[in-house]
């Protein structure tokens, strides 16, 4: 970029910082920095500059290096979320499409910095991850790299199945000191197993571990897999806290990106542009709102909405002026109120209308030869099937039924099956990782063709075993 051009984008991102704060965003100190598209890769790849090196990592970079250089697909930007943030744009693209970009940017950190869901984010996670690395990088001198690379094909299997809710988790039983010569702590598998001096446990009901169903299996198996070596806990403990970073963005994309986009178009009206950058504007801001028959745009359907909120406040009906107290011209103060307390389920579930649905085509539809049809119009059975596909993140919801199953420390699994059978060759594949990292046989129960099945793993080569469940549990 030429130093014209560079004087350009500064001062556009100066006027867009001025305009955000005139309109009430409040977003962190941003740091811009121009990059090639080679490092923008990079970094979408990774998720965050820094991280630890993993074989995924490379194959989601050539995956969007190719959709890049296929002209399928093009990663405007990269926002960090830290205070300050850091914000890298591409240095390919043009000055109008970096102060798009830019609005878009200070609209995300705004987000960040404001969300009920982001409160409890480390924001010094760059150099967390930096230390993160570190410490692999070690593990890779100590115990060699092929070692930790099994160690997290294993881990990376599973890192979705995390609690969505950690601060909501009960407090644990305060942890009794060890009475090993080792100095390692005591588990619950020690009364399990009867170590120690203490006597048996004399209710039998009180022998199952964990008492309620554990909903973050990673932590579970972080504390209580019977061989794991301390720094293998160490690995799964990084690899939870780094997955618990990106979980409030996993849990707010629709809103976030609808607010970035409601944002960037507003901001960007205000600059003072000619005619053809205005052009190129409409062009790149219809780009990203395309709407798709195949899934969700986030960017699209989150903006339609925040738009549509901003609408009815300010210009209520009759009916909700006597019925919800609606004075009108309020517009504005109640998206600000949605961005601080919605995630992505409460703001659809309570803004999306069926005038939304109709107006931006929401139905359900299937590729019956090369033509879609309509298979759903009911906007609450649409509604409703948009929720339930983000439940758990589109990941099956898995729970730790029973650290000691069959008194041998098997680990019992169960599904909590909610319509969609499991992809059983993910899950055959899946019950391998795991029983790599509990060392013991590993089961898991679902729902098979509308039968409840037990899928096992006890250390054999080739495939888990499936039978039906039943009597068998204990």
């Amino acid at each position: 970029m030429i130093a014209e051009e560079t004087r350009d984008l500064e001062q556009g991102i100066k006027a867009i910082w001025e305009i955000a704060g005139q309109m009430g965003l409040d977003p962190y100190p941003v740091h811009f920095e121009m990059v090639p598209a080679t490092i923008m890769y990079e970094f979408g790849a990774y998720g965050l500059p820094g991280r630890f090196s993993h074989w995924t990592h490379g194959r989601a970079y050539q995956q969007i290096k190719t959709m890049y250089d296929y002209g399928l697909s093009k990663i405007y930007e990269l926002v960090i979320n830290t205070n300050p943030a850091y914000a890298f744009l591409l240095e390919n693209n043009s000055v109008l499409q970096n102060k798009v970009v830019a609005a878009h940017v200070l609209a995300h950190v705004d987000f960040f910095k404001n969300n009920l869901y982001f409160e409890h984010t480390n924001r010094s996670m760059l150099e967390t991850v930096s230390i993160n690395a570190e410490r692999m990088r070690k593990y890779e001198f100590e115990h060699g790299r092929e070692a930790v690379e099994k160690l997290l094909d294993a881990i990376l299997s599973i890192q979705e199945h995390i609690d969505a809710n950690p601060r909501l988790r009960k407090p644990p039983p305060e942890q009794k000191k060890s009475r090993r010569g080792d100095g390692r702590p005591v588990s619950a598998f020690d009364d399990l197993l009867h170590l120690g001096e203490e006597a048996p446990l004399p209710v039998e009901e009180s022998r199952k571990f964990p008492a309620e169903p554990e909903k973050d299996l990673m932590l579970f198996l972080a504390d209580h897999s019977p061989d794991l070596e301390p720094w293998q806990r160490d690995v799964l403990h990084i690899v939870r806290a780094e997955q618990h970073y990106f979980l409030p963005q996993m849990q707010t994309k629709i809103m976030n990106e609808g607010w970035a986009s409601f944002w960037h178009a507003t901001i960007i009206r205000e600059l003072d542009l000619g005619e053809g950058e205005y052009i190129e504007f409409a062009r790149m801001h219809s780009g990203v709102l395309s709407p798709s028959k195949r899934n969700v745009n986030p960017y699209y359907v989150g903006m339609k909405i925040f738009e549509d909120i901003e609408r009815r406040w300010d210009n209520p009906t009759e009916e909700e002026r006597k019925q919800l107290g609606r004075q009108g011209g309020e517009g504005r103060a109640k998206i600000f109120e949605v961005r601080e307390v919605d995630n992505d389920a409460s703001f659809l579930r309570s803004y999306l209308t069926k005038e939304l649905v109709d107006e931006l085509d929401l139905y359900l539809y299937r590729l019956e030869g090369d033509k879609w049809v309509i298979v759903e119009k009911d906007w609450e059975v649409v509604r409703d099937t948009i929720l339930a596909s983000m439940t758990n993140f589109g990941q099956p919801y898995i729970v730790v039924e029973d650290g000691d199953y069959r008194r041998g420390r098997e680990l019992y699994l169960k599904h909590c099956h909610e319509g969609d059978d499991l992809d059983l060759d993910y899950a055959d594949k899946t019950l391998k990782y795991i029983h790599q990292l509990w060392a013991r046989p590993v089961h898991l129960e679902t729902i098979v063709e509308g039968k409840k099945t037990v899928l096992s793993y006890e250390g054999q080569h080739g495939r888990a075993s499936a039978t039906p469940a039943g009597a068998t549990y204990q």
